[in-house]
């Protein structure tokens, strides 16, 4: 397989790369001049021409997204999601600690083609050096004149800030974002009206992820048609992975959407390989939500598509975690629903209190004391919450329910034998204290 050229992470390694003058000597905010003689118009179909889907996890189309604003609005706002909460991703984290420059061009180019006014860049607060390296941009393309009045000596003015998260994982949903900025507890609201009739201060917004308007630049600068040109027809364009666990080289690479697990575990420009002794049982292939692979199953694609056949959420962040052989599946059970219990915001009852209980019930699996009847009760729970069946506001649930029910699919076996295997009358002796 050739070596792909990376187009996002291309200025990684590069020596003071953060600072305006190296990423104008690359030819930095070249594509934001290009875009500025073009009408917003003119921009927005092009981004919908290049088929960019958003990259932080609903692969919703980007350009399809800026075109729900209504045409009669009189402000725009425009928020970049870079809270970055999904378990264990940090892709955008390298994309603004490495070259903030792009993020601050795809931002610029974004807003021009919403009209947005002001732009708020919404990130996660354990994200303490990556602030001040991002500040540090903004201050430079403030001085520059490339952000603030007449951005590049056009007629066009954005300002932009950094608001700081508080570190809720439902702040990573849009309307939960939005509530934060304003203030508020981060408690996704209720759709409709969408963010992009009634958003951030009710007025008409436009959310996306970091890695999105990264892509920005690269498509106004060499043409929609090159960037459908890479990858598969329905997933375009460049992608950033991240893989962690036994893996000899842990990382964030790039590559089409086209690779498979297996590829991102393996190929020596990516994981290369298990480490010494481990071999593979299972992979979190896009964060923890979207649910879990089986060792069999390593050759699904990472694009949009391929992950649902696999009976997967979907791509999600595209951020794998690798689970070795000696991982006790019930482990995985209980840490997965132990963030999800946690990590609910208790609005929807029925996602506050099923994610509890999915808790109480894999922890007492985990400890020894499980029935065969509680995977059924999880399964049960599971589906009985989420916005899929209509019954929540926010996706939390489903990402917490798809988690749980893989792993039983998929494990089910490995559980019932753990289970089987405990002290006669353990899970009595513990259920009889409980009640």
């Amino acid at each position: 397989m050739a070596r792909f050229e990376p187009v996002l992470l291309r200025n990684r390694g590069v020596e003071n790369v953060t600072a305006l003058r190296v990423y104008e000597s690359r030819g930095g905010y070249q594509a934001v001049r290009k875009a500025l003689k073009m009408s917003p118009d003119e921009v927005v179909e092009e981004v919908k021409k290049a088929s960019l889907r958003g990259r932080g996890g609903a692969g919703f189309p980007a350009g399809v997204k800026w075109g729900f604003l209504p045409k009669d609005r009189k402000r725009t706002l425009l928020c970049v999601n870079a809270d970055e909460s999904e378990p264990p991703t940090f892709a955008n984290r390298v994309l603004m600690e490495t070259d903030p420059h792009q993020l601050i061009e795809g931002t610029i180019i974004a807003g021009y083609a919403t009209q947005a006014q002001i732009a708020y860049i919404y990130l996660r607060v354990e994200f303490h050096e990556q602030f001040h390296i991002l500040q540090k941009a903004i201050d430079e393309a403030y001085e520059a004149g490339y952000l603030g009045k007449k951005v590049f000596g056009e007629e066009y003015s954005l300002e932009c800030y950094i608001h700081r998260g508080a570190g809720a994982y439902v702040c990573g949903e849009e309307t939960g974002l939005i509530e934060s900025i304003e203030g508020k507890r981060g408690w996704p609201r209720i759709k409709p009206p969408f963010p992009a009739i009634e958003g951030l201060f009710r007025q008409p917004t436009v959310i996306n992820n970091v890695e999105t308007l990264c892509c920005v630049p690269h498509i106004i600068e060499r043409g929609a048609d090159w960037f459908t040109s890479i990858g598969p027809e329905h997933s375009a364009g460049p992608k950033l992975f991240c893989i962690s666990g036994p893996v000899n080289a842990p990382g964030c690479y790039e590559a089409a959407m086209d690779i498979t697990v297996r590829d991102l575990i393996e190929r020596d420009d990516m994981g290369r390989g298990m480490v010494a002794g481990k071999t593979v049982k299972a992979v979190l292939p896009g964060g923890a939500s979207m649910g879990i692979l089986s060792a069999d199953e390593l050759d699904m694609k990472m694009d949009f598509e391929d992950p649902r056949k696999h009976g997967l959420l979907g791509l999600g962040t595209a951020a794998a975690v690798v689970i070795d052989q000696e991982t006790d599946m019930r482990m995985v059970l209980r840490n997965l629903a132990r963030f999800y219990g946690t990590e609910s915001c208790g609005q929807c009852t029925q996602c506050r209190e099923g994610t509890g209980w999915m808790y109480k019930i894999a922890t007492r699996i985990a400890e020894g004391a499980g029935r065969i009847e509680d995977l059924d009760l999880l399964i049960e729970t599971a589906r009985n919450m989420g916005m899929m069946p209509g019954l929540s506001i926010c996706g939390l649930p489903d990402g917490a329910t798809y988690a749980i029910e893989t792993i039983i699919k998929k494990f089910r076996a490995e559980l019932e034998a753990a289970i089987n295997a405990q002290p006669p009358g353990r899970a009595e002796a513990v259920l009889s204290v409980l009640n």
